[in-house]
């Protein structure tokens, strides 16, 4: 070998050893500038022009919120969105920085679960905030340690570690404003029950001040189990929260009269007895509650009237807000308002077997 030969060889070494340093401080240098940048850039200046928001999972799950004139709508309820909860999420997003850099490649996007939700088995949620001038996707994957989790930006290659961690769920019920309506025990004056099962039943005090209610009527040689075993019905509507809403069924249309007299037809199934009550506050509001249970799901109608002008607007209220809805209520909440009388009442001692004495029991052999 020539002694060109072999300078031109050191020569090339050279270069590409040189060229390996610059393309690995060139990573080093991207990695360094990613962190601490925002990861939806922009974001942050147009909060205000958000009209959309899209949740979204490979398995079909969806919500989308929209703004309306005054609130955020849950479109797939119809129903008014937790707004605190709308504007924390897009806070978070338009805040979101990286920590640092993490895999480029597709295949390791399932372990930090943002891959493309395309697929039912994809972990991540994709997150849309749409604006009229630009749409920020963002799949939302995993949580990491303390207040970071992994994101990945739509169509982007890099996969990011980023702060604060994003929580995002693409149920439509996760997102209704979940607040009912919130009455202190000591408001409630009154509640006439007629359980689905069971015999119908008051329970009454005379003053707020009163901590225990009267039961009518009580059945022949039965008592109450305590002189407080009424008084979990105050708490019926103290903090009483959705767990999901439903358009309550149309009434059905009166039926035309038929044109010729058509065969008799096999009689429905009569529906089944629903749960009633009428709960009477000491300001003159009534909230008259029907309940069907379904499985492990509880559901409410509710009406409010007013018997005193004082509690007028506040029945208005809750009539414009949850007429023509059915409410998904917590299982302990349901068995409160409805609490069927037996419930309440001393349990039946069963009746003792009789004994038969020694002094009996000689008589007999004799």
């Amino acid at each position: 070998m020539t002694a060109r030969r072999v300078l031109v060889l050191l020569i090339a070494g050279v270069v590409v050893i040189a060229g390996a340093l610059w393309l690995a401080s060139q990573r080093h240098l991207e990695k360094a500038t990613l962190a601490g940048d925002f990861v939806l850039p922009g974001l942050a200046k147009s909060l205000n022009a958000v009209t959309e928001i899209h949740l979204a999972k490979g398995d079909g799950t969806r919500t989308t919120l929209k703004k309306g004139s005054s609130d955020w709508i849950v479109a797939e309820r119809d129903y008014p969105a937790d707004s605190g909860r709308v504007r924390k999420l897009l806070l978070d997003l338009s805040a979101l920085v990286v920590v640092e850099e993490k895999t480029r490649s597709r295949e390791l996007y399932p372990q930090l679960g943002v891959e493309d939700s395309d697929s039912p088995k994809a972990a991540g949620t994709l997150v849309e905030v749409v604006t009229p001038t630009k749409t920020y996707a963002l799949i939302v994957g995993k949580p990491a340690e303390g207040r970071t989790g992994f994101v990945r930006v739509a169509h982007a290659e890099p996969s990011l570690l980023a702060q604060p961690l994003i929580s995002v769920d693409a149920e439509p019920r996760r997102w209704i404003d979940r607040n009912v309506v919130d009455i202190a025990e000591q408001r409630v004056k009154e509640a006439s029950i007629e359980p689905a099962a069971g015999p119908a039943y008051t329970a009454t005090r005379e003053a707020a001040q009163q901590t225990d209610f009267k039961v009518a009527p009580i059945p022949k040689g039965r008592e109450l189990s305590s002189s407080s075993a009424a008084n979990e019905l105050s708490s019926a509507f103290a903090a009483l929260q959705a767990d999901d809403v439903r358009r309550a069924p149309a009434a059905p249309a009166a039926p035309a009269a038929p044109a010729a007299p058509a065969a008799p037809a096999a009689p429905a199934a009569p529906a089944a007895k629903p749960d009633h009550a009428i709960f009477r506050m000491f300001n003159g509001l009534e909230l008259d509650v029907t309940g069907r249970a379904e499985g492990e799901h509880h559901f409410i109608t509710l009406l409010a009237r007013s018997t005193a002008k004082e509690a007028q607007a506040e029945a208005d209220a809750l009539n414009q807000r949850f007429e023509d809805w059915q409410i998904e209520i917590a299982g302990y909440k349901y068995q409160a308002m409805f609490r069927p009388l037996e419930e309440l009442l001393k349990k039946v001692e069963p009746p003792k077997p009789k004994t038969t004495t020694p002094s009996a029991a000689k008589k007999t052999e004799k």
